[in-house]
């Protein structure tokens, strides 16, 4: 190699490998650092940016879970409030057990209804029980309820008898009445049957006595007047659901249905109740056991929109799970009426008042009859209700589970793309570390050798 001194190649030549080295230090020296092997855009792009992706996910399905959490909280709170009426429902049937019992006199009749009214009172105030400032049970969260259409007023209540053989219809004579298993019901011409029921906190008694030997079921279910209810259908099919579908039975099977004749919780029927005394007025409890069975099979509800709550649990626009809860307000229960209003004191199709409202009565043995399958039916919506909270319960555990593995795995995923293996890393740290030591030697070597040529000078 020529001897020059303008340009010490070798020194520039260190020189570059020098400055490669450093870069390689500097770059090693931050991925160990910070512990992420991709610090800048400059490192790997594309793996920058589905990495940031991920972070985004993560983020995201993190809130999610939150909001599964916040979710649940929200929906304890709901149940707790129900959980209370229910208790308080038990305690009511418990009353108006005690006051369908002739050793109480009309006294304690009173009294203990004055501990119902109370009571039916809590249950509004449980209704009330909020989260975060809103209210829960109180009507104002319902989903959307619509009804039959074309007027789609809301539903109307359906009671149903599922005790009664398949074949009854609306026209079999009561004495030709048979149980689900075929067998005889077993009722005399010479018995007496009476109707109660309950529609606003008012309770209606009315009679047939005695039956005859010619008078069919829907003249028995007749006895619940025109402007209140009556016989529906002898099919499977017992009503109309919020959003217009046909109602049937659990087991497909056909039944009687009766059936109110107003849409919404103002012509909601609390209660049937139907019994047949002898000719001496004693019970026929065997014959009272199968067409006393008329259960609530579709509630009335006013016409809503859709106050259903949001919980937002995807990491998408509408990846949502929707929660709605039905009006758990006394009046929505059947226990008084909507409007504060008992007995308007005007005749109601020839029956008798046994109950004067606006809350349920149980100050008479015949209030308080019927005022045992108003409980009743109470205690199957409230249930309900408590069923429906714990499945959405259930569904935002399961869905929190999911949550929680999906943020895992996704931030698995984007530790491998961005994080820094650190014994890698330090092992690339060190060999830059010593070859930028080297290169600075070679260096000082190479700018040393230049000096050579002032020999050729002495």
């Amino acid at each position: 190699m020529a001897m020059v001194v303008k340009n010490n190649m070798s020194a520039v030549n260190t020189l570059n490998t020098l400055n490669k080295n450093q870069s390689a230090l500097s770059q090693s020296l931050q991925k160990v650092s910070s512990g992420m092997k991709i610090n800048s855009a400059g490192d790997d792009a594309s793996g920058m940016a589905i990495s940031e992706r991920m972070r985004v996910q993560v983020r995201s399905l993190d809130q999610d879970d939150k909001n599964t959490k916040n979710g649940a909280a929200l929906l304890r709170t709901a149940e707790g409030a129900v959980q209370s009426t229910i208790e308080v429902l038990k305690t009511l049937k418990e009353k108006a057990i005690n006051a369908a019992n002739d050793t109480n006199t009309d006294g304690d009749r009173r009294l203990i209804q004055i501990e119902v009214e109370k009571m039916i009172d809590q249950i509004d105030e449980n209704a009330l029980t909020t989260y975060n400032g809103k209210y829960l049970i109180d009507g104002s969260r319902n989903a959307f309820v619509g009804g039959e259409l074309p007027a789609a007023r809301g539903t109307q209540t359906s009671l149903t008898n599922m005790s009664l053989s398949t074949d009854t219809g609306g026209l079999t004579n009561l004495l030709d009445l048979k149980r689900r298993d075929g067998n005889d019901v077993g009722i005399h011409s010479s018995d007496t049957i009476t109707a109660s029921w309950t529609r606003n906190g008012v309770t209606y008694s009315k009679s047939i006595s005695p039956i005859g030997t010619s008078t069919p079921l829907v003249a028995a279910i007749g006895l619940i007047t025109a402007s209140d209810a009556g016989f529906y259908r002898e099919d499977d099919v017992v009503g109309v659901d919020e959003h217009g579908e046909f109602v049937r039975t659990p087991d497909n099977q056909p039944a009687i249905t009766i059936r109110a004749n107003s849409a919404g919780v103002n012509g909601q029927i609390a209660g049937v109740t139907f019994r047949v005394t002898n000719n001496e007025g004693k019970m026929r409890n065997e014959v009272n056991a199968v067409l006393d069975a008329f259960k609530e099979t579709v509630r009335a509800q006013d016409p809503s929109p859709d106050n259903a709550l949001v919980l937002q649990t995807g990491t998408r626009a509408n990846q949502e799970i929707k929660v709605g809860f039905t009006d758990m307000r006394s009046a929505a229960l059947g226990l008084q009426s909507q409007d504060g209003n008992g007995w308007d004191r005007q005749p109601h199709g020839g029956s008798e008042i046994v109950g004067t409202g606006p809350k349920i009565q149980v100050t008479t043995r015949e209030a308080a009859n019927a005022a045992i399958n108003v409980f009743e039916n109470a205690l199957i919506r409230a249930t309900d209700e408590a069923v429906n909270i714990g499945a959405v319960q259930n569904r935002l555990k399961y869905t929190s589970n999911n949550l929680v593995v999906a943020s895992e795995n996704v931030q698995a995923s984007e530790s491998t793309i961005r994080d820094a293996d650190m014994a890698k890393e330090m092992t690339a740290y060190t060999k830059n570390n010593v070859l930028t030591q080297a290169a600075q030697a070679m260096l000082a070597q190479a700018n040393q050798n230049s000096s050579t040529v002032l020999s050729l000078l002495k």
